[in-house]
């Protein structure tokens, strides 16, 4: 069968740094005609029939209702990750169009980067390192201190999949784990990581040497962290957020660090991303900044990639489809 005869999928380009992982086209060729968007704009007329599915890799490409309206073949939208801010679900499915994810496959990794993060802040390995190959050290300070992670209260904001695998795994470290989330975990779930329930996201906050932000963006969550939850915070605790930038009130963010309020951030979320080169953020010490990379492992990546295309050939036979995004 030719590449004409596959169904055809929609990408946002087969390279370059807003195209699919180009280790992946070779298997996506086998099970779909890959159509560009480039190559769409320019022949909307033939390509658009011919589209039935919209496969979204780094937030790309976008899902408007122009382009809904322009694919009248359009099954399924399969977006690569877990979070689904960039996608109007309703707008959607008001084409009668599935939504499909990845969760599951970016949970792991995602919470790897979690604990990294937190680690890396606490005892503070980026400036450690900055001090080890400075052509200017000497000698190392004997007054060089961290924060010790074992025994510290790690408070978890969105107790979700990736919520609760951090939890394990800070239990590893034996940190005393409190939690708040739109519902509440079952018991088994909270006793099998020594969990702690908070209905009241102040006594966590309150309460924590670490908070952890791992909940998705909603126009409820937006700004969930600012100014008035950051001076609830102790002046030794440390922020983390591998959610979405827009969670955090970067500017009151920014001040908070800069006058001590708390002891230091540590962010794999921003927001825009990147940061503008002259935002303040970029100048502080107590902050580490990584580049969105919660799922970027080799395994994780090729995970979701097949996740998406599951779902994908799911949905063109009539199968329920794997993590499926139903309509709250």
């Amino acid at each position: 069968m030719g590449d004409q005869d596959l169904p055809g999928v929609l990408v946002s380009d087969l390279e370059g740094p807003h195209g699919i992982c180009e280790d992946h086209a070779k298997d996506l060729k086998r099970h779909f005609n890959l159509i560009t968007m480039q190559d769409f704009l320019e022949n909307k007329a033939q390509l658009g029939p011919k589209i039935q599915a919209v496969y979204i890799w780094g937030g790309r490409p976008a899902v408007s209702q122009e382009l809904l309206c322009s694919l009248p073949s359009l099954k399924i939208v399969a977006s690569a990750g877990a979070g689904l801010d960039h996608l109007d679900l309703g707008l959607v499915a008001s084409f009668g169009v599935k939504v499909a994810n990845t969760p599951h496959a970016v949970s792991s990794p995602t919470a790897d980067l979690g604990m990294a993060l937190l680690l890396a802040a606490a005892r503070r390995v980026v400036e450690g390192h900055q001090l080890a190959v400075s052509p200017h050290t000497e000698k190392f300070p004997t007054d060089y201190m961290g924060q010790q992670v074992t025994g510290a209260t790690l408070g978890i904001i969105g107790m979700g999949s990736i919520g609760y695998k951090i939890a394990q795994r800070a239990r590893a470290f034996e940190m005393k784990i409190v939690y708040h989330n739109r519902k509440r975990r079952k018991l088994e779930e909270e006793e099998a990581v020594g969990a702690i329930y908070c209905e009241r996201l102040d006594d966590l906050l309150q309460w924590s040497d670490f908070v952890m932000l791992a909940v998705s963006l909603t126009p409820q969550t937006q700004g969930l962290i600012g100014k008035r939850e950051l001076r609830l915070m102790k002046p030794t605790a440390i922020l983390v957020n591998i959610g979405r930038g827009l969670l955090v009130d970067q500017d009151a963010l920014v001040e908070a660090l800069q006058t001590r309020l708390i002891k230091a951030a540590a962010l794999d979320v921003t927001y825009p991303e990147p940061l503008p080169r002259d935002h303040p953020l970029l100048e502080l010490k107590n902050i580490i900044l990584t580049p969105h990379m919660g799922s970027a492992t080799h395994q994780a990546r090729r995970q979701m990639m097949e996740n998406l295309v599951e779902s994908i050939l799911a949905s063109f036979s009539g199968l329920p489809i794997p993590n499926e995004v139903l309509l709250k």
